[in-house]
């Protein structure tokens, strides 16, 4: 790999491609960065809506990184006992300046037993599961502890990559970025967040979901089991 920032985005398939596309778009905008997309067994793969990504190195084939990002998706449910995946992020993790995830992808980085005792972001549909792992759910959009970042639902991804930039860089160079992606979120509709949503919203939301929470469920206790499991 070459000097300079690299910003490895461990992929996996199943993934939620704005759950990374927002923070590349930020970090790739980051002086001296350069942005690799990876998984563990690269080549091409595939995102939960379709959308297919070629070129993607394999995980293994990456010695260190700066900057490690794990993003959601449905794909979270498999992933989660993807034993070669979350060794590859307890390996890269364990050299990063900054180890990050967006959405489920804090599950990810629970699963792999890097948020033990530690506060953590995730979507809200997800957020309670962190618990199993031993890690403390928290409602903020960005939450940091120590060179953790973790950002909640898909979007919050872009201000978690931001919250970085701005540590790195300086918060001009971050305004910058944010000006030139033209970041300024103004929905037409305040329902966002499960708290601001109308109940029937709110509830026709979790009947789409109900379609996986036992498969997670389970897949999040197994998970959570095979990680007590491992030695100290």
């Amino acid at each position: 790999m070459s000097s300079g920032f690299s910003v490895v985005f461990a992929l996996y398939p199943g993934i939620t491609q704005l759950d990374f596309t927002g923070p590349y778009e930020v970090f790739a905008r980051l002086p001296g960065a350069r942005c690799l997309l990876a998984s563990v067994e690269g080549g091409s793969l595939a995102a939960d809506a379709g959308m297919t990504f070629d070129g993607v190195r394999a995980l293994e084939d990456i010695a260190a990184c700066d900057l490690l990002c794990v993003p959601g998706g449905f794909g979270t449910v498999a992933a989660l006992e993807d034993r070669r995946y979350l060794r590859e992020l307890r390996r890269l993790a364990q050299s990063a300046r900054y180890v990050t995830s967006v959405c489920t992808g804090s599950l990810l980085l629970a699963a792999a037993g890097l948020l033990t005792g530690r506060r953590a972001a995730c979507h809200w549909a997800w957020r309670d599961a962190l618990g199993e792992f031993g890690a403390i759910p928290d409602p903020g959009r960005v939450v940091r502890e120590g060179n953790v970042f973790t950002g909640g639902g898909v979007t919050a991804g872009i201000d978690m990559a931001l919250t970085i930039v701005a540590e790195i860089a300086g918060t001009d160079c971050a305004e910058s970025v944010q000006l030139a992606i033209e970041y300024a979120p103004a929905p037409p509709f305040d329902s966002g967040r499960p708290e601001r949503a109308r109940p029937e919203i709110l509830a026709a939301a979790n009947r789409r979901l109900d379609a996986v929470r036992t498969e997670r469920d389970a897949a999040v206790r197994r998970a959570a089991d095979a990680l007590r499991a491992l030695p100290a």
